[in-house]
């Protein structure tokens, strides 16, 4: 049996989605890890305006496409568990909300963010892969490269795992909190791609 695909990608929209992307993003540091040094603290609904118009730019906004999360336990008896439901499914947020973002533009994939609430539970992988079916299937791109910073191991296992290949690591190419961060630039080829 396929479980149902918790996420669907519908295009960004300013007037509602602003709001919702900031509060993800509570201070410099979270923009900068988000980001990189291509908006400036505070972060407001016309950055994000502007960002989203960008020329060529495709920008996502991943939503929830089921109410319920996890898995169904095996031999299950149709009995509701506390906190769950009768086929053991824990419940989850409502059709349509916002759990993720991301962009592509130019062959770039970037602006990668899982809701806080969210996180842990696979969802990033989903969403790049998502994104990575558009750019290969229907924008028809030929490879997809994207920076991101050393330290980020988790968002590293994701890429590593969806078949992206560091090309090259940038070292001190920003400093946070007097802290130098380094960037791998990753690329994944249309021949590469993992399914």
């Amino acid at each position: 049996m396929s479980l149902p695909r918790p996420l669907a990608l519908r295009p960004f929209h300013p007037p509602t989605d602003t709001a919702v992307l900031r509060s993800w993003i509570p201070d410099p540091t979270a923009l900068m890890t988000w980001a990189g040094p291509n908006f400036t603290w505070p972060l407001t609904d016309a950055q994000l305006t502007t960002y989203a118009a960008e020329p060529g730019r495709h920008t996502w906004t991943a939503v929830s496409r089921t109410a319920t999360t996890g898995v169904g336990r095996p031999g299950g008896t149709g009995v509701t568990h506390p906190g769950g439901t009768a086929d053991g499914l824990q419940p989850g947020p409502p059709l349509g909300t916002p759990l993720g973002h991301i962009s592509l533009a130019d062959g770039r994939l970037g602006r990668v963010l899982i809701a806080p609430g969210a996180r842990g539970r696979g969802l990033g992988g989903r969403l790049v892969s998502l994104a990575v079916s558009v750019g290969f299937d229907e924008l028809a791109l030929s490879e997809i490269r994207l920076g991101v910073w050393t330290h980020n191991t988790a968002a590293l296992r994701v890429y590593e795992k969806l078949g992206f290949r560091t090309t090259a690591t940038l070292e001190a190419v920003e400093v946070v909190n007097g802290v130098p961060w380094s960037v791998h630039r990753m690329r994944l080829t249309a021949a590469d791609r993992r399914q």
